[in-house]
């Protein structure tokens, strides 16, 4: 578990660029660099993760845990190492420690745009060497491109992963290979299942306390739980159900949520701490440090709960002839939606003239020829948005 805290901890005070940049930082450190898992593993996490609702990335994460660690302890290990970098930043934001403005600032984040970019194409070309080799995977993955591109949102991630899946049962069927990264889950069907009922409990009982007990700490809790129950894709797809909660009620005022907004932006880790900064920011109390708590938990519960009700089913499915014919389709199609991301939101949010261009391709090789570690990357790269700001 300590191996586990010291890998994630450094993720996340390194990994910006959002939730597609994550997997690849993730895929980088955990998959090539320390060999925890093999591609066609760590695909399937990704893929089993993208079904669910919730933070995508940080379920990824915490199934990583879950697996290195021998168990829940192992994942919470590994949620506590990524989520509490960028929490507590917000946190400190939200008690007015940090401000985010002037033209250093805005080249920071601009740099930590530019360098999610070479994160995900070093993503998108490794995985589609190793997931898509020949030409019936590489047309899912270009099928699954296009679909992702004419039907934005979470929607078409899932359509893809769905009818990534059905291709593959007619175009990817191989004789039964052994899995190679067998998934040896260290959970039982019986915990899962507990899991599974805890989590559908949270959804229900609390928002029907709520409406004949007079207690805000509840209410908080369950505004926060419903929504990391209800999104899918994660990250900037929470933000309208997190304004209809907070903000609509009076809790959070507008200026005030979209300041938060900002300061998310420029910090490391999934943008589901942002909950944080609202927790501790709402009013009337609990505010504060028990605020934040309580949102940042609430919000990560229900993706973690139903993960780990999933994982104990999930490797049992996986070792099916038919079953990895779809994973093999399903594995391509999670190659053509982040080569769709690629583009839509990392590339046309953060590259907008040749000089962007060209910083994005220098951190590339940085990461892809140079093997330079991600955090020294990151690093060169904000200060290449601070000297592009000042051209």
């Amino acid at each position: 578990m300590g191996e586990v805290f010291r890998a994630f901890l450094k993720l996340g005070l390194t990994a910006f660029g959002g939730p597609i940049a994550h997997l690849g930082y993730f895929r980088d450190e955990l998959v090539t660099r320390r060999r925890w898992l093999d591609e066609r593993g760590y695909a399937d996490l990704v893929a089993l993760c993208q079904f669910l609702p919730g933070p995508a990335s940080s379920q990824v994460g915490f199934s990583l845990g879950v697996l290195r660690g021998g168990g829940l302890l192992g994942g919470l290990a590994a949620w506590a190492g990524f989520t509490l970098p960028s929490a507590l930043l917000l946190l400190a934001f939200a008690y007015g420690a940090a401000a985010l403005s002037g033209p250093v600032a805005d080249g920071v984040i601009h740099g930590l745009k530019l360098v999610a970019v070479a994160v995900v194409a070093q993503a998108v070309w490794g995985m589609a060497r190793s997931l898509a080799p020949d030409r019936p995977r590489a047309g899912i993955a270009v099928a699954a491109l296009f679909l992702t591109v004419f039907v934005a949102g979470s929607v078409g991630q899932l359509d893809a992963i769905a009818l990534g899946a059905l291709a593959g049962l007619v175009l990817c069927r191989a004789p039964p290979q052994a899995q190679a990264g067998h998934l040896a889950v260290p959970v039982s069907r019986r915990a899962g299942a507990a899991a599974l009922v805890a989590f559908a409990l949270l959804l229900v009982v609390p928002h029907l306390l709520v409406a004949g007990l007079p207690s805000q700490g509840l209410a908080l809790f369950d505004a926060f739980y419903r929504s990391g129950s209800l999104v899918f894709g994660g990250g900037h797809v929470v933000l309208p159900l997190l304004q209809a909660e907070v903000v609509a009620p009076g809790w959070v005022g507008p200026g005030t949520f979209l300041a938060g907004y900002g300061a998310a932006q420029a910090v490391p880790g999934p943008l589901f701490t942002f909950a944080a900064y609202l927790g501790a920011v709402a009013g009337p109390s609990p505010h504060g440090v028990v605020g934040a708590a309580i949102a940042l938990v609430a919000i990560f519960l229900p993706g973690v709960l139903l993960v780990y009700g999933t994982l104990p089913y999930w490797d049992a499915f996986r070792t099916r002839p038919l079953a990895q014919a779809a994973m093999r389709g399903t594995n391509a199609a999670v190659v053509g939606i982040l080569g769709s991301a690629l583009y839509d939101p990392v590339w046309s949010s953060a590259v907008g003239n040749p000089r962007d261009f060209a910083v994005a391709v220098l951190a590339f090789v940085l990461l892809t020829v140079g093997r330079v570690a991600p955090w020294i990357v990151v690093a060169l790269t904000a200060l290449g948005g601070v000297a592009l700001a000042s051209l």
